[in-house]
């Protein structure tokens, strides 16, 4: 995980626009991209890839999954970024878009910590544990074998995607309300420099954020302790793993359909692995 410190740390997350060729502007098709920013830097990389032989122009904005497959429902994008699937209130309120999915990546979420916190010796929690906290039932790190010091309890907006797959995990509901939470974030990068800052925080992050400030914890469940590495995700036994998917409305056409090609092909699959995530062809056990 070590290697992914500080990955696109310096990226703007709001706003990333990628332009392709001058000469060709008069001409190239706009292609919007929109939506997660845990996909964002695999769809940045690719844009810029992408265009080197393309006249398309391909504009990648942040916001979070749920932005994104608003975004496509509504005709304001043609690619909505998703770290999570469609939920049966957006199939039932978006039927007449036909949503149509496309996994580009596999990703997993880490309950994580403050480097502090895991170095007291916190390397591993419950369900139970961490429902508790987000709960607000569990305060103090004392309470789970840690330091005499309160929780910082650091939750994402409700419409990002790892928050879902998370929340999902932990509760059976991915819409959990957390009266424990102490900070709300969005972006994972802000999430990722938030806990960082603290020594006493807890969290959730996509494995491709980890750094030696943010530590990740090993999950308790049913009795067995489940490392949070690639290798448990590759074999089916770490619980908590999601798709990266783009969105869009209907089948994918010309240039839209070539790029989300791209994506899903050699070169496309090779910028997955160096974002930090598993390419799609290796994503099985």
């Amino acid at each position: 995980m070590r290697r992914y410190e500080g990955l696109w740390i310096g990226l703007v997350l709001f706003l990333l626009v990628v332009w392709g060729s001058p000469s060709n502007a008069a001409t190239a098709l706009r292609i919007q991209v929109v939506g997660s920013t845990t996909v964002l830097p695999v769809a940045s990389r690719s844009a810029q890839k992408f265009m080197e032989s393309s006249s398309s122009r391909i504009l990648v904005n942040a916001g979070g999954s749920g932005v994104g497959i608003h975004s496509v429902a509504g005709g304001r994008a043609d690619i909505g970024m998703a770290s999570r699937g469609i939920s049966l209130e957006e199939k039932k309120r978006f039927e007449k878009s036909h949503l149509k999915i496309h996994p580009v990546g596999l990703d997993a979420v880490a309950c994580v910590v403050s480097s502090e916190i895991y170095e007291s010796g916190i390397r591993q929690l419950t369900r139970e544990q961490i429902a508790g906290i987000y709960l607000g039932e569990i305060r103090n790190w004392q309470e789970v074998g840690g330091p005499d010091r309160q929780i910082v309890v650091v939750d994402k907006e409700r419409h990002r995607g790892t928050r879902h797959v998370f929340m999902q995990y932990i509760f059976g509901n991915a819409s959990q309300r957390t009266p424990g939470t102490l900070l709300v974030t969005g972006s994972n990068n802000e999430e990722q420099a938030k806990i960082a800052q603290s020594d006493s925080a807890i969290g959730m992050l996509s494995f491709a954020w980890i750094n030696d400030d943010v530590k990740a914890l090993a999950l308790l469940d049913r009795g067995k302790e489940i490392l949070p590495t690639w290798e448990t995700v590759r074999q089916g036994s770490y619980p908590i793993v999601r798709k990266l998917n783009f969105i869009t409305a209907g089948e994918p056409k010309n240039e839209i359909k070539a790029f989300i090609d791209f994506v899903k092909g050699p070169e496309g699959q090779k910028i997955v692995a160096e974002s930090g995530y598993i390419p799609i062809e290796s994503s099985q056990p």
